[in-house]
């Protein structure tokens, strides 16, 4: 099932105790405020082999929606954003078949940048993105299509 020993609870526990802290703040302060929490294409689509993985990043997608239900009305945007293969010391080896092969199913079929997730973050986090709540934004490359 796993190549690592984490488990979906730790892997997505750091999330939701970032989250809660930043919210109490954001509650105190009138309640204005957006939190963007990042998972991953994955929690989408699953990867065999990652399924500890994909677990915990589906479990971001889901604590983005319940907290911007609870929170939109106080004030508080919730929204997520969903990468691809990032070019990130994470992606260990560049050339291996596993990762060619999923690079090969983006329709750009190159990594996105650090900064191009940066850029969709900036704008979640500005007032541009005012209407949206509870949204799981993909940035792939066009993964899959």
């Amino acid at each position: 099932m796993s190549r690592e020993p984490r488990t979906p609870l730790v892997c997505s526990l750091g999330t939701f105790l970032v989250s809660q802290a930043v919210v109490k703040s954001l509650l105190k302060q009138e309640g204005h405020g957006v939190v963007v929490n990042i998972a991953s294409i994955l929690g989408r689509t699953g990867l065999r082999n990652y399924s500890h993985y994909a677990a915990s990043k589906g479990g971001v997608m889901a604590l983005t929606k319940s907290m911007a239900g609870e929170l939109a009305k106080k004030g508080v945007r919730v929204n997520c954003v969903l990468p691809g293969a990032i070019d990130t010391p994470l992606i260990k080896d560049k050339s291996s078949p596993e990762v060619l092969a999923y690079i090969a199913l983006t329709a750009l079929g190159r990594y996105g940048q650090p900064e191009e997730v940066a850029e969709l973050v900036a704008f979640l986090l500005s007032e541009k993105s005012s209407f949206m709540v509870g949204s799981c934004v993909e940035i792939t490359g066009g993964l899959g299509v």
